[in-house]
């Protein structure tokens, strides 16, 4: 079992549920050490003191601030938690809001919450119940690793899942950032009803398993064959940009691609539902054994109707 990353307690009112959490998580990008050129000699670094020169230990650290004139104010770890809401262990819920308000762009990184242990096994699940029918996120904030984290808190399923967010002043304005957006697109009427038309042609079910980072792969191809002496080819470059005056046509091309790559995972399909049908057929000798059955009961009421009459 994984060790959670952070111990505490939900407090909303004067109810406080203890929870752990859990990183829900993981980076799959390939590990690499740095070396000299030409050398397998690694690189490394230390950390030193820039006056003497000297490598310092860890513990022998502390955080300064600048407060200017050349001045720094030095911090203690300690000091730092010492002033943390609840002594980091506690995420307070500040407001119940929708789901559906909350603007995707917030969100930062997903984390599991579990209960803090068997005795608050029972306001757990009374706390993420009541949440998943009113379908409702609790946003609270909570202090970890030296740091204040705006939280979202949503239900999924029979756990509870923690959203780490950006704060407010933390999302830059996008017209600030990029010089000219575009208006309303001035398309021909053809262009706007192709375009409309790919997207259809290219709309499924979301799956993630679907997709795979292929980047990473091929790195490690590329180490695969570096390490047996041999060449990778290398990967087609970007194409280029569309111009207007192709805007159509390559709309078209699109979309006729995007049919004929759905024609071709239906048609296994198909032939898999011919081969039911042809295996099937055999079956329709029942109705041959129905008849045989019948004619048998009717041969043997004819001679019940015989016995009778010479009875008589």
């Amino acid at each position: 079992m994984a060790r959670p990353i952070w111990n505490g307690a939900i407090t909303f009112g004067l109810v406080s549920v203890p929870v752990s959490m859990y990183s829900a998580t993981r980076d799959h990008e390939v590990s690499f050490h740095q070396f000299q050129r030409d050398t397998t000699d690694r690189i490394r670094y230390k950390r030193v003191n820039e006056r003497t020169g000297k490598e310092v230990e860890f513990e022998d650290i502390v955080k300064g601030a600048d407060v200017g004139g050349g001045k720094y104010v030095m911090i203690e770890p300690d000091e730092l938690d010492e002033i943390a809401p609840g002594r980091s262990r506690s995420l307070e819920i500040h407001r119940f809001v929708a789901l559906d308000e909350i603007d995707p762009i917030h969100y930062q990184k997903t984390y599991y919450l579990g209960p803090g242990g068997d005795e608050s096994a029972k306001t757990y699940a009374l706390l993420r119940d009541a949440m998943a029918d009113a379908n409702r996120a609790a946003i609270g904030t909570l202090v970890m690793r030296g740091k204040e984290y705006l939280a979202a808190i949503r239900p999924d399923g029979d756990l509870l899942v923690l959203e780490t967010m950006f704060f407010a002043d933390e999302i830059r304005n996008p017209k600030k950032e990029i010089d000219a957006l575009p208006g309303r697109a001035k398309a021909k009427p053809a262009e706007l009803a192709m375009a409309s038309q790919l997207i259809d042609s290219m709309s499924g079910p979301w799956k993630p398993s679907d997709f795979r980072d292929t980047y990473t792969d091929r790195v490690n191809e590329l180490i695969k064959a570096k390490s047996k002496g041999k060449e990778v080819t290398p990967s087609e470059p970007a194409p280029a940009a569309t111009g207007a005056a192709d805007l159509l046509e390559m709309l078209r091309a699109s979309v006729e691609a995007a049919k004929k790559g759905r024609s071709a995972k239906k048609t296994p399909a198909k032939s898999a539902a011919k081969k039911t049908t042809t295996k099937k057929t055999p079956a329709k000798k029942a109705p041959a054994k129905k008849t045989a059955t019948a004619k048998k009961a009717t041969a043997k009421k004819g001679t019940a109707k015989k016995a009778t009459r010479k009875a008589a």
